[in-house]
């Protein structure tokens, strides 16, 4: 692995015209604490920055340790990051209000399989263009999830077509059983044209930016095993498919060669990464890849996360590869030292045990 090169995110902190970033990846392997650090990165090259998590697991509050709504809060010590969290699958009545017209246009949406879910993600949309956010992170499920997020605004214009199409067969029906049961304007052919139309413009518009590179990327985030290198294949044939721009992956969890790795199991699970990071490296040799180490902690709260952020700007550095002997051979007594110590604390256990 010594001549791969090592790739970093700045290439996204400096693309000043994007507007939305996606990251997603396989369940488990640090979406969320990379979004997270993006985000804040991106916080201190823009105005404002909006990081959404989509997730229903909802993680986004753990990370930062601060609970987090479906309306954007400000995250504690920035003055220009927010952060919100929604589901994407918003039940029916949450969709709209209780007034007939949004209850009414929420069971017609219902009548066309995935479109509710696509309509809340468009509602969504509709709320984050009018707030005027520079750059817009968002936090994805697992990959299956996120491939039904980016088709979403196809399903809404296949939905809105069929929708539109029925209303021009059954206008006529519908306008006479409104007046009928004395219901007002609100339920009539122009009331629920207007508003699919509204929905389409905002649909279309979105779709338009979403395959702009210019203005949307797509970090996929993995870890170097198997299955992680599998799904993150999957994951960048859809975006090709869908023409949604990627070229950064993120590979968490690497176990670098530093020289008090004495762990036989650790040393055969470096083995067996180091053959995967070598197919990342080949697979996608023109993408920016950036490798993070595995840590003995959790990268919770802003201060973990700002210290984490480093790693994003600047390549990781194992301790068998820089200079100071000194710091080595320190860093090594005091790893069997603490070996040591728990060897003995074992021990006393044992005694206490046997007695």
């Amino acid at each position: 692995m010594g001549d791969q090169a090592e790739g970093t995110v700045s290439n996204i902190l400096q693309q000043e015209t994007l507007k939305w970033v996606f990251v997603g990846g396989k369940g488990g392997v640090g979406k969320t604490t990379c979004s997270s650090i993006l985000s804040i990165l991106l916080a201190t090259v823009r105005s404002s920055v909006l990081i959404i998590s989509t997730d229903p697991a909802h993680n986004l509050s753990d990370a930062f340790q601060q609970r987090f709504t479906k309306t954007p809060t400000l995250v504690n010590g920035f003055p220009n990051l927010y952060a919100m969290e929604v589901d994407p699958t918003v039940e029916h009545e949450e969709m709209g209000g209780s007034d007939g017209m949004d209850s009414l246009f929420s069971e017609l949406a219902g009548a066309i399989p995935g479109i509710d879910e696509a309509m809340s993600f468009a509602e969504m949309l509709k709320l984050v263009q009018t707030m005027d956010y520079s750059v817009i992170v968002f936090d994805t499920a697992p990959t299956g999830h996120t491939l039904r997020l980016l088709q979403f605004p196809t399903v809404l214009e296949k939905g809105l077509s069929k929708m539109m199409s029925l209303k021009s067969k059954f206008g006529g029906l519908f306008n006479q059983m409104t007046r009928m049961f004395g219901m007002g304007e609100e339920f009539g052919d122009d009331a629920i044209l207007g508003r699919l139309e509204g929905m389409k413009d905002v649909i279309e518009q979105v779709n338009k930016q979403f395959k702009d590179p210019d203005m949307t990327t797509f970090v996929c985030v993995c870890i170097p095993e198997f299955l992680s290198l599998y799904e993150t294949e999957r994951l960048v044939q859809e975006l090709t498919k869908f023409e949604i721009d990627t070229h950064n992956i993120i590979i968490n969890q690497v176990i670098f060669d530093d020289e008090d790795v004495e762990s036989k199991l650790l040393k055969a699970r470096m083995k067996m990464q180091r053959k995967y990071l070598d197919q990342f490296y080949m697979l996608y040799d023109d993408f920016n890849i950036t490798k993070l180490p595995l840590l003995p902690e959790e990268v919770t709260g802003v201060d973990a996360l700002k210290a984490f952020s480093r790693h994003f700007t600047t390549p990781y550095q194992p301790l068998s590869s820089r200079g100071d002997q000194v710091e080595r051979v320190q860093r090594k007594v005091s790893t069997l030292q603490r070996l040591l110590k728990e060897a003995e604390e074992e021990l006393e256990r044992v005694k206490r045990g046997s007695q």
